[in-house]
């Protein structure tokens, strides 16, 4: 970390658990919003190869969302409502390797049953498994510094 950062405490699991129930909601409409234009110009996904086309444009459309606002500020929308950031283990702005590898095991740590998520409840400091893996973490920014940090990342 660098001399002049601030340190920053770990998201408790509950806060991490509550800003990814805020973001379900958000990433719900930007997927509705988004499937729609697909829909419009192939038609329906039902079946077929359109459906995993279909799949494949969604899990696309996700992955720019996340990494977008990961790589600018660290932080989603539902991330900067419960003041949490995440930053590479020496405090900075993870990169776009990270960011990619942190959504590829975080899926697919979905896809068993949430078992990347549930690893934070076993894990030393309680981090999620994508980001043991990817070499992130999920910190907690007090309400006082936020506009600061905020400042200070996004230049």
């Amino acid at each position: 970390m660098q001399d002049n950062a601030i340190a920053f405490l770990p998201a408790s699991f509950l806060t991490r658990i509550a800003a990814m129930v805020y973001e379900l909601l958000l990433v719900t409409a930007v997927l509705l919003v988004t499937a729609l234009p697909f829909i419009y110009l192939v038609g329906n996904a039902e079946t077929g190869w359109r459906h995993y086309v279909f799949q494949v444009y969604l899990i696309g459309v996700l992955f720019a969302y996340f990494s977008a606002f990961w790589l600018r500020s660290g932080q989603t929308l539902a991330m900067k409502t419960w003041r949490i950031r995440l930053v590479d283990l020496g405090g900075g702005r993870p990169t776009l390797r990270q960011t990619a590898l942190r959504f590829i095991v975080a899926l697919i740590g979905l896809l068993l049953a949430g078992a990347g998520f549930w690893w934070a409840l076993f894990d030393r400091d309680r981090q999620f498994l994508h980001d043991r893996i990817a070499g992130t973490r999920l910190v907690r920014v007090p309400r006082k510094i936020q506009d600061v940090v905020n400042a200070d990342f996004t230049s």
